[in-house]
C-alpha cells in the first residue's frame, strides 16, 4: 500500500515591499581580500619563524650567498685563462685577501684611535648637555638627568637584547662549527655548480608554473648579488668622501671616522648619517660649533651623493624601494632580529619587491605571464 507523499512545507514568502536580503557586492569582495591577506600573512609568519628557529644556519646560507655574488664575476674573468676550479679557488683567495685587509684597516684605525675618539665623543655630548641647560630648552639638572636615565636604561636593553641574540644564535662551538660548515661548503658549491643547484630545485616545481619560478629566483639572485656587490662599492665611496671632507675641515680622528662611516654605510639611507653624526660630535667638541655645523653639512652632501649619484649608477634597478621604505624595512628588521635584521633587511626585501613587480606584470623588462603563455 502506498502512502501519499509528505506534504513539504513552502518557504516563508518575503513580506511585500521587502527584497531579499544579500551580503553586498563590496562586502563580499572586501571579505575575500582579508581573509586571503590573512592567509598569506599567517604563511609568511610560519616561514619567518621557521627560520628564526635555525637562524645561525640561514645566516651562513645568506652569507654563502653574498660571497658568491662578489667572487662570481671575478672566477668568470679567470675561467677565460684557467680552469674553472682553479678561478673558483683563486677568486674566493682574492676575496679573502681584499676581505681581510680591509676589515684589519678599518679594526685597526678604530682600536689605535679608539681611545681618544670615545674621549672626543664624551665631551662632545657634554657640551651638547651644557647647551640643553643653558640654551633655549633650559632643560634642569634633574630633566637631564632623567632624560639620560632613560637613554642608558634603552641602551643596555638593546645592547643586551642583541647581545643575547648572537651569544644564543653563535655563542654554542658547535653552533659556529656548523654554521662555519655550511657557509664553507655553501661557498663552494655555489661557485662550482650554482646552475645545477638551481635546475634541480627549479625541477620540482609544477610543470605550469615553472618557467615563472625560474624567473622569479633570477630576478631574486640578481637583485642580492648586484645589492652585494653595490654596497661594497658605495661603502668605500662614502668613507673616501667623509675622510677626504674631515680632512680639509681638520678635523681629529680623521681615519678612525671614516672607518666608522664604512661599517655604518651598510645599512642603506641610515647608517652612514648616524656614522658621520658621531664626527659632527667630535667636532664639536675639538673645533667649536662652526667645524660641527660644517661636518653636518659635510653629512648631507655625502648622503646626498650616495642617494642620488652612487646608489643609482653602481646599484641601478637593484634597490629600487622609496627611502621611507627603506627605513621602515631597517626598522623592522633591527626589531625582530637585531643587528643582523637590519642588515639583511634590505637586500631580502629588494628581491621580493623584485618578485612582486615580475608577478603584478610592473616589471618592463620582463611581462608577465611571458609571451609563450599568453593566450592567443
Amino acid at each position: 500500500m502506498s502512502h501519499p507523499a509528505e506534504a513539504v512545507p513552502a518557504p516563508p514568502e518575503t513580506p511585500p515591499g521587502l527584497p531579499p536580503f544579500r551580503v553586498p557586492h563590496t562586502l563580499r569582495v572586501t571579505a575575500g581580500i582579508f581573509w586571503r591577506v590573512l592567509v598569506i600573512g599567517f604563511g609568511l609568519y610560519v616561514l619567518v619563524w621557521a627560520i628564526f628557529q635555525v637562524a645561525a644556519v640561514a645566516l651562513a646560507i645568506f652569507l654563502a650567498l653574498f660571497v658568491t655574488a662578489l667572487a662570481g664575476p671575478i672566477a668568470r674573468l679567470f675561467q677565460r685563462v684557467m680552469p674553472k676550479v682553479v678561478a673558483v679557488v683563486l677568486s674566493l683567495l682574492l676575496i679573502i685577501v681584499v676581505g681581510s685587509t680591509i676589515l684589519f684597516l678599518v679594526l685597526q684605525s678604530i682600536v689605535a684611535e679608539g681611545p681618544a675618539l670615545a674621549a672626543a665623543i664624551n665631551e662632545g655630548i657634554q657640551e651638547v648637555e651644557d647647551w640643553l641647560q643653558t640654551g633655549p630648552l633650559g632643560l634642569s639638572g634633574d630633566q637631564l638627568n632623567q632624560v639620560q636615565q632613560q637613554a642608558q636604561d634603552w641602551a643596555k636593553s638593546a645592547g643586551a637584547t642583541v647581545a643575547g641574540d648572537l651569544l644564543s644564535d653563535l655563542g654554542a662551538v658547535g653552533t659556529i662549527i656548523t654554521a662555519g660548515s655550511v657557509f664553507l661548503f655553501g661557498v663552494i658549491f655555489f661557485m662550482t655548480s650554482g646552475p645545477s643547484l638551481w635546475a634541480w630545485f627549479v625541477s620540482w616545481a609544477p610543470v605550469r608554473i615553472r618557467s615563472t619560478f625560474d624567473t622569479c629566483g633570477q630576478l631574486a639572485w640578481g637583485t642580492l648579488a648586484g645589492y652585494g656587490r653595490g654596497m661594497v662599492v658605495v661603502a668605500l665611496c662614502d668613507a673616501t668622501l667623509v675622510f677626504i671632507g674631515l680632512t680639509i675641515l681638520q678635523i681629529p680622528l680623521a681615519p678612525a671616522l671614516a672607518a666608522v662611516v664604512f661599517l655604518g654605510a651598510f645599512i642603506p639611507v641610515i647608517g652612514a648619517p648616524i656614522a658621520t653624526f658621531l664626527a659632527a660630535i667630535v667636532a664639536l667638541a675639538t673645533k667649536g660649533p662652526v667645524s660641527a655645523l660644517l661636518v653636518v653639512v659635510l653629512t648631507i652632501i655625502v648622503g646626498s651623493f650616495d642617494g642620488d649619484v652612487m646608489q643609482p649608477l653602481v646599484m641601478g634597478k637593484t634597490e629600487s624601494l622609496h627611502p621611507l621604505a627603506i627605513v621602515t624595512i631597517i626598522a623592522t628588521g633591527a626589531l625582530t632580529f637585531g643587528v643582523i635584521g637590519a642588515l639583511v633587511a634590505i637586500p631580502i626585501a629588494s628581491s621580493i619587491y623584485a618578485i612582486i613587480k615580475y608577478l603584478t606584470g610592473r616589471d618592463p623588462d620582463r611581462p608577465f605571464p611571458p609571451p609563450e603563455a599568453q593566450p592567443t
